[in-house]
């Protein structure tokens, strides 16, 4: 696993993240498709919020399980608590620096049909974590 350090665009948010952008999610709802979020799901130890808390707003839809945190001044979303996976780090692969989006081959995932989507998904990352 490698660290990334990434913000938001005005660089008042700033954090640092643990993980494998192997595991990187691409996401058709439409939230993700509006923000153009790609995915890096990590447990909390994994990421690390340096600076710009004060900076931070949340927004909450549908079922207010999700925690969508953006910049409230230059309003990048850089990262959330997911709804699939409320105990973890949600980070947005393209606010990290350095990375090239274009050499990912992220994991598909169905949100439009999010019920049942999740199901495979939790699925997939059970056996990625046998084989780790």
């Amino acid at each position: 696993m490698d660290t990334y350090q990434g913000s938001c665009h005005c660089g008042r948010v700033r954090f640092r993240v643990t993980g494998r952008l192997a595991d990187a999610i691409a996401c058709n709802c439409s939230i993700c498709t509006k923000k153009g979020f790609l995915h890096l799901i990590v447990p909390p130890e994994q990421f690390q919020l340096q600076s710009g808390e004060e900076d931070l707003a949340s927004y909450r839809f549908n079922t207010q399980a999700a925690n969508h945190r953006f910049c409230r001044i230059c309003g990048i979303h850089p990262f959330y608590v997911p709804r699939s996976d409320p105990d973890k780090m949600d980070v947005n692969v393209r606010c990290l620096e350095n990375v090239d989006v274009t050499t990912l081959k992220p994991v598909q995932f169905d949100g439009k049909d999010w019920e049942s989507a999740i199901v495979g998904h939790r699925d997939r990352e059970a056996q990625r974590n046998r084989d780790a």
